[in-house]
């Protein structure tokens, strides 16, 4: 069964499910800052849009855009800025 997350007032939403291999996240994330903590590996890929990440441990932003993706580690916390609508995919491990 498919479970619906909501995040920061409905701005960030995802499901859950099962790939052949890892639990994933397939979400939408609309205009805002956003701050995230982790409790495993994440590999976020931007499906469509753009995220302005500033990862763990790091002083400046990347862009990230259609197909690029990144990690955090678990028990990380990390910030995005979304300046249009962004929809992504994440796999945790």
């Amino acid at each position: 069964m498919l479970e619906v997350n909501s995040y920061f007032d409905g701005n960030v939403k995802s499901i859950s499910l099962q790939t052949r291999t890892l639990p994933a996240t397939i979400g939408v994330m609309t205009i805002g800052e956003y701050e995230f903590s982790t409790s495993k590996k994440e590999t976020i890929t931007v499906v469509s849009g753009e995220l302005l990440v500033k990862l763990p441990d790091t002083e400046e932003w990347g862009t990230y855009t259609n197909g690029a993706k990144f990690m955090v580690d678990a028990n990380k916390v990390f910030q995005l800025k979304v300046n249009e609508e962004t929809a992504y995919f994440c796999t945790y491990e």
